[in-house]
């Protein structure tokens, strides 16, 4: 069996960019009977760029463990758990530190965006700059074949295979595995637009709408997203591509959904008429909501249970927590071996 590791940071709710770029897929994965998957609610690298805000990350472990449980990632079938209570990643980061260096790490595509998004600029926590080597970590822990990320966190995955083969050649043992990327199979659900048009859905941008969102705001919401600025009557013919609204239902929609929210056959049908002109954009965003609803119902009926239950909840991340550690701890003794500092066995 294959063994898949992803996971979040908990630095808030998760939201349908989430949702479409990972949750959806873990749960699809969950299923298959060829893979062990483990869960990982990152709290530690969380703190590498909250870490004067450490209430913050705390707080949200529960709410992204909710998320999770909402949307159907099965305990029975996966282990969850906190970053922070596996020492053992502590520990093999501090070892693989010494197989980068430090301009490598700065050559990394993925933390150059993330540091001049934070605008660390020359003022950069260690920590967060080497967070790819405590990635690493997490990944071999669990001997890991299988990392679901978008394409912006690829470069993440060619670091930790660097770092993978540089420790079994210099140590002449075959300990760590390689992994590679799982990418969404839908383009755009690899990086879901927010709802102002911008390139990415963030917490930071607050441009989200969010798994625990009840309807009311989601409405709010949709209501309030980008489309053609030049549509401005009905009548206007209006642009779908970059339209917000078209993009969200290329992702949640099919014709089954389309003709049971619209007049229309398809959504091909819906395009064509908006770009002819004669449909109005609170036509097509009521039919976005209807449907978008149609995900979100049972996600907050089972967000329901779980706050009624939250002793169950603790439950299943202290089980998934200590499953982890009791792997880790195995791979961390093969490492141990291979170095040589494993003095007293």
């Amino acid at each position: 069996m294959k063994t898949i590791l992803t996971g979040d940071r908990p630095t808030g709710h998760l939201h349908l960019g989430h949702y479409v770029g990972s949750l959806k897929n873990r749960v699809e994965l969950q299923n298959e009977d060829k893979y062990n998957m483990y869960v990982m609610i990152a709290d530690a690298q969380a703190l590498t760029d909250n870490f004067d805000n450490p209430k913050k990350v705390r707080e949200n472990v529960l709410n992204v463990a909710l998320d999770y449980l909402s949307v159907g990632i099965d305990p029975k079938k996966v282990n969850i758990f906190i970053q922070s209570e596996v020492s053992e990643l502590t520990e093999l980061t501090f070892y693989y530190m010494n197989l980068v260096t430090l301009s490598r790490l700065e050559r990394n595509p993925t933390v150059k965006n993330e540091i001049k998004q934070k605008g660390f600029e020359k003022s950069i926590p260690v920590g967060f700059l080497t967070y790819p080597v405590s990635q690493t970590a997490d990944i071999t822990a669990f001997k890991a074949n299988l990392i679901p990320v978008g394409n912006d966190q690829l470069p993440m995955i060619e670091q930790a295979n660097e770092i993978v083969s540089s420790f079994n050649r210099i140590y002449n043992k075959e300990v760590l595995v390689k992994s590679e990327a799982l990418l969404p199979k839908n383009e755009l659900s690899q990086r879901l637009p927010g709802l102002d048009g911008k390139a990415k859905m963030s917490k930071s941008l607050g441009n989200c709408i969010y798994l625990c969102d009840n309807s009311e705001d989601v409405y709010k919401k949709v209501m309030s997203m980008y489309t053609d600025p030049d549509h401005i009557k009905v009548d206007d013919p209006g642009k779908v591509d970059g339209n917000v609204v078209f993009m969200y239902l290329d992702v949640f929609s099919n014709d089954e959904l389309i003709k049971k929210y619209s007049d229309f056959n398809s959504l091909q049908e819906m395009k064509e008429k908006y770009t002819q002109g004669g449909l109005g954009d609170v036509v097509i965003k009521k039919v976005l909501y209807n449907i978008l609803e149609e995900v979100l119902s049972p996600i907050r009926e089972k967000r329901k249970y779980y706050e009624e239950n939250i002793d169950k909840v603790k439950e299943i991340l202290k089980e998934g927590t200590i499953n982890a550690r009791k792997v880790a701890s195995n791979t961390l003794k093969e490492v141990k071996e291979a170095i040589g500092i494993n003095y007293f066995e």
